[in-house]
């Protein structure tokens, strides 16, 4: 559908917002493993942590509709869709490095560096939550 007139600007996405089941494990972890910062705590059930041009929203998991419904109800199809987060680094050689650092702190790789068809270099993990995690160096992402 051709939409008339300039497209306004946009910087990208720069900002995601998770549901995590443990908001203080899921916080440690981005914060001592990733080495984000903390910017925001508006209470006890959300925190917004930042890395270089990334804001990262984590909302404490309300119970599932399944949890609080009356015995036989259905519960609703309402689970995040979200099929992974990618990281962006500036060099090929960070995706290793980070492969090291993530290895030491104890987290298990979902899949080790590799180099794609299209050249960019990544890896996989889970966060504490179960969110999937890429770290890529993609030339168009990375400079």
């Amino acid at each position: 559908m051709p939409v008339p007139g300039p497209r306004p600007a946009l910087l990208g996405i720069r900002h995601v917002a998770l549901f995590v089941p443990r908001l203080d494990v899921a916080e440690r972890f981005w914060v001592d493993v990733m080495g984000y910062t903390i910017e925001w705590r508006p209470d006890d059930e959300n925190v917004y942590l930042t890395a270089g041009a990334d804001n990262l929203a984590l909302h404490a998991a309300r119970p599932s509709a399944e949890e609080t419904a009356p015995q036989g109800a259905q519960r609703p199809d309402d689970a995040q869709r979200l099929d992974h987060i990618g990281l962006a680094v500036p060099n090929e050689e960070d995706v290793d490095a980070w492969a090291g650092h993530l290895t030491a702190a104890g987290v298990a790789l979902e899949a080790a560096p590799r180099t794609h068809r299209d050249g960019s270099r990544s890896l996989y993990f889970r966060a504490p939550d179960g969110t999937l995690v890429q770290i890529i160096y993609h030339r168009p992402l990375s400079q």
